[in-house]
């Protein structure tokens, strides 16, 4: 069964809905009324939940920015995607004992956005807010965006909000009314309540009763913003098909960064963005579709926010698998319909291979049904919870459930060979004394601001934050490398032998059926690098074909040959597409040829290749 909306279209056919999906900035999941919340003042969004189905367990894809917001516009993993925090990242600093994953530094130009599909399907695409996932050939416009608004994150308090939340909503509505009987998605990713923040005094003297009065006040403009986005909506008859639906990036933040003393705290949940922890991953999600949504739930099964691209896609009748192909998140149209699902039939992974700002260090962790694993990559510990009796997570049950434990190890592990995710290497210059200072002697997951006062837990923690902020004074970040890159798209790869081709299918866009041994693909180009340049294959392997022995061949303009062995990873799916790093060539400009030649093939198919990437190790001069 699929749902429909309930204005009628031309013929027979039901009238596709307009999408509001509305994402704000490390809005907590106990920042609001109708998930606990009790000093701070959110009656419009409060009614939103009334008014359709309130996510008792939503779960970011990663609790940081540019990831998470990657993950909600793809339905991928941001593991997948090797854009696993914001952008541009923390440096890295003597203090930590790994280094931090190398990103990518915006979301890969390839993939495929929510607002590129229903594009091609006929909607207007408006994005009003910030986008957080690079410029050029990843920006929003590029990306399948008609109509794109990005204001800065600070506004006038008196006239367009502290965060522009106001200016950002009437530009919204004026898109929204603008679309007349063409279906519309309006993407609003506010900036609020983001750090650096600015209310009127009037309004941070009313809300002196909050935790934290600043940030009370910032949460009450927001919700005043989207009371006035709803209020548009309910009030235009052309938009009475409208399917609202209301999320966060990540957890609150809960420990001091930018001001002295934390900006909010989580309730019952353990520590809040940038950890892996329920305080980080929770965030409140709210749907509203009149006629289609049954109001006044709520739904305690766990989902994702990669779950929205294909539950928008499924409910309008778009295959996923036709129009972008194998996902990580999931339709939840049955949830969402009132069908019960049993929680051990569904695992949620994280991959978090770097240090935040807010002081977690490189973990991984696996939810599945009742329980919950925590991986430290830095000492190979886990903590084992049990989420049924203690959502806090106070208590590691590892030791008593060890079975459990390792079995959920077993099965994080192969999941992230599964996704190419990217391991995290030793640090050379770690300073054991600073990394104890920082990340052993004060814990900042254990920091709980329900019980403590903003101020109070201000003083006790300035000193931790000075050291994490001098720990990174004056470093750079690390990007992959965009300047003076090479992107050998499989479109212009050029297939030689008697079953290699290019399939031009949006939702495979691969040199695929490659099937033959002998069959191999080249590219020519012109390289422009000069030194050193890591190697990237953009691949996809179907279950059980995974293992066959491939050579991928660089010849430069001075006639040097290359050759980089390859053993091709199993993906669990030919357009399941991974990050392959095959390692380091020398690089010479000039002419060059890239050749892909199989050696062997353990099963049916050798594999699919969406691009090939070759990338300066260092700036070009």
């Amino acid at each position: 069964m699929v749902l429909i909306g309930s204005l009628p279209a031309t013929g027979t056919e039901p009238a596709p809905p307009h999408i509001v999906l509305i994402a704000a900035d490390d809005l907590g999941v106990f920042d609001l009324g109708c998930y606990g919340r009790t000093d701070h003042r959110t009656p419009h969004l409060d009614r939103l939940a009334d008014q359709g189905v309130r996510f008792a367990s939503g779960y970011c894809g990663l609790p940081i920015c540019s990831a998470s917001r990657a993950a909600l516009m793809t339905g991928k993993n941001p593991a997948r995607l090797h854009l696993t925090s914001y952008l541009p990242g923390r440096a890295d600093a003597p203090s930590q004992r790994l280094l931090n994953a190398v990103i990518e530094p915006q979301l890969i130009p390839s993939e495929q956005t929510l607002a590129e599909v229903l594009k091609r399907s006929g909607y207007s695409t408006g994005i009003f807010g910030k986008w957080h996932l690079g410029g050029g050939l990843s920006s929003p416009k590029a990306q399948g965006f008609d109509v794109v608004f990005e204001p800065p994150g600070n506004g006038d308090p008196a006239t367009d909000g502290g965060k522009n939340e106001y200016l950002i909503t009437d530009k919204a509505i004026e898109f929204l009314k603008a679309s007349g009987g063409k279906p519309c998605l309006c993407y609003i990713p506010h900036h609020s309540p983001h750090i650096m923040l600015k209310e009127m005094e009037s309004k941070v003297a009313a809300n002196a009763h909050a935790w934290n009065p600043l940030y009370a006040s910032s949460i009450e403009s927001l919700d005043a913003a989207i009371g006035r986005l709803l209020g548009a909506i309910d009030e235009t008859p052309e938009l009475a098909n409208t399917w609202v639906i209301f999320t966060s990036d990540n957890g609150g933040l809960h420990v001091p960064e930018g001001y002295r003393q934390p900006v909010t705290h989580n309730g019952p949940y353990r520590a809040g963005k940038g950890y892996l922890y329920e305080g980080g991953l929770r965030i409140p999600l709210l749907m509203r579709w009149p006629g289609n949504i049954p109001a006044g739930r709520v739904i305690e099964e766990p989902v994702s926010l990669m779950d929205i691209l294909p539950t928008i896609l499924t409910a309008i009748g778009i295959d996923p698998a036709r129009s972008v192909g194998p996902l990580d998140g999931q339709s939840i149209l049955p949830i969402l319909q009132g069908a019960s699902s049993k929680p051990n039939d569904r695992t949620f992974y994280w991959h978090l291979p770097h240090y935040t700002n807010q002081g977690s260090k490189p973990t991984g962790a696996i939810r599945k049904g009742r329980w919950k694993l925590v991986h430290d990559y830095e000492t190979d510990a886990v903590e084992l919870f049990d989420l049924n009796t203690d959502v806090a997570e106070s208590m590691n049950v590892a030791s008593q459930n060890d079975d459990i434990a390792q079995e959920l190890k077993r099965s994080l592990d192969t999941w992230k060979q599964s996704v190419g995710a990217q391991p995290c290497q030793p640090n050379p210059d770690w300073n054991a004394d600073l990394h104890r200072a920082i990340y052993i002697d004060r814990d900042s997951s254990r920091l709980r601001g329900q019980s403590d006062k903003a101020v109070d837990i201000g003083e006790a923690w300035a000193p931790w934050r000075e050291a994490m902020n001098q720990a990174i004074a004056g470093r750079p970040t690390k990007l992959k490398l965009r300047e003076g890159a090479v992107w050998l798209e499989a479109s212009r790869g050029t297939p030689h032998g008697s079953r290699l081709r290019y399939e031009p299918e949006t939702y495979k866009n691969v040199l695929g059926y490659w099937t033959e041994v002998a069959d191999w693909a080249e590219w020519t180009f012109d390289c422009g690098i000069d030194g050193p340049a890591e190697l990237e294959i953009h691949c996809g392997c179907g279950t059980g074909n995974g293992g066959s022995e491939v050579d991928v061949v660089l010849t430069l303009a001075d006639g040097t040959v290359q050759r980089i062995p390859w053993t091709v990873r199993e993906t669990g799916h030919f357009q399941n597409i991974v990050i392959e790093d095959l390692g380091s060539v020398n690089a010479k400009p000039g002419k060059a040829r890239l050749e892909v030649r199989p050696r062997s093939k353990k099963a049916a198919a050798i594999v699919d290749i969406r691009q090939v990437v070759l990338r300066p190790l260092t700036p070009p001069r």
